[in-house]
């Protein structure tokens, strides 16, 4: 088959979260393989699109030529159930969940109810669905997406320098996340502001724009609990800025109520660092027990501990650290990653309509 496909991406490509990441990557690598993808944005605003995203994502889908393999981000594809279903016999659709919209954090229950009843109505048009785990995959039984039509491309992880640690007194938590419910920073916060006695800094590095909203209120938490000096608030890092971060971290730390992966947490292995996260989604799929302590998600007294354990006891962080080297050596490549997803294209490419 002639190996070509559209790439629909809600937003600006470039945007720096785990899940365009994912996308950028694959495209590139979708490229080196040598396949044709065209790439357009369907607007901004999603999953919450006004009437011109709507519109342009109308437009953008329209201009499609006929029997075209389209792939689309599920961040626009799962709130665009009509557009897929009008278009279901023309297009070959592919799904891309990085993880269910209606498992998002802060959710009232009846856009969670919508989000799930959209989300299930766009994939039954769907002849192709990627998802970045196993976890996913579960998941998605749930939207009555059959196995068949799911594949998991888990998402590659670049080889990393191994994390020199601060070396001071004060132990150095990084925690690399966008600052958005989800990622439970709040819950972070109330932790440490429990182990004030201790030695720490946490350096946190993500957008602080994506939902300002919760940006503010955790600088609000920060400053109300008197952490000001203790907590570090980077905003958006670029490459270089990452890596100097990392470079000195000691743990890393992600408290995430969901991760449809866990691309940051993949990252703190491949520097070899012990990892403090949630049993959330696909996170036990991709931290290893004797590379991290996991503990229910939103439970503060649950990490308070975990923290304190590592803070208290190099021993285990130690043990931890090297549970995280070994881990790295299995890490999946982009490489990897680009190939499965073209397996993944060309099934779609011959899959009868579900």
């Amino acid at each position: 088959m002639n190996a070509r496909c559209s790439f629909l991406v809600p937003g600006d490509l470039g945007t720096r979260t785990g899940g365009y990441g994912y996308d950028r990557r694959i495209i590139d690598g979708l490229r080196a393989a040598g396949w044709r993808v065209d790439v357009a944005s369907l607007g901004p605003g999603f999953p919450d699109p006004d009437a011109s995203a709507l519109a342009l994502a109308g437009r953008v889908i329209e201009a499609l030529p006929d029997d075209a393999l389209v792939v689309v981000d599920g961040l626009a594809f799962g709130v665009l159930p009509e557009f897929a279903a009008a278009h279901a016999q023309r297009l070959r659709w592919v799904a891309l969940v990085h993880h269910p919209l209606s498992l998002e954090t802060g959710l009232a229950p009846d856009r969670q109810r919508a989000l799930l009843e959209s989300e299930r109505r766009a994939l039954a048009s769907a002849r192709g669905v990627v998802v970045t785990s196993p976890a996913t995959a579960r998941a998605l039984a749930a939207f009555d997406v059959e196995a068949a039509r799911i594949t998991v491309v888990r998402p590659g992880t670049d080889p990393a320098p191994l994390a020199q640690g601060s070396g001071a007194a004060e132990l150095a938590l990084l925690c690399v996340a966008s600052v958005t419910p989800r990622k439970g920073h709040a819950v972070l916060v109330d932790a440490l502001a429990g182990l004030r006695d201790r030695s720490w800094t946490l350096d946190c590095a993500g957008s602080l724009t994506l939902d300002p909203a919760c940006a503010a209120a955790l600088a609000a938490a920060i400053a109300a609990q008197g952490l000001q000096g203790r907590v570090r608030l980077h905003g958006e890092c670029d490459e270089a800025g990452l890596r100097a971060l990392y470079r000195v971290a000691d743990v890393f730390v992600l408290p995430s109520f969901h991760e449809g992966y866990g691309m940051a947490l993949a990252e703190a292995l491949a520097h070899g660092l012990p990892v403090i996260s949630t049993r959330a989604g696909a996170i036990p799929d991709t931290v290893p027990a004797a590379a991290g302590l996991l503990v229910p998600p939103g439970d503060v007294g649950a990490l308070q501990g975990a923290l304190q354990q590592l803070l208290d006891d190099a021993g285990l962080r130690a043990r931890l650290a090297g549970g995280a080297r070994e881990a790295r050596r299995d890490l999946p490549t982009w490489a990897d990653g680009a190939a499965r997803f073209a397996a993944a294209l060309d099934a779609a490419a011959r899959a009868p309509l579900p």
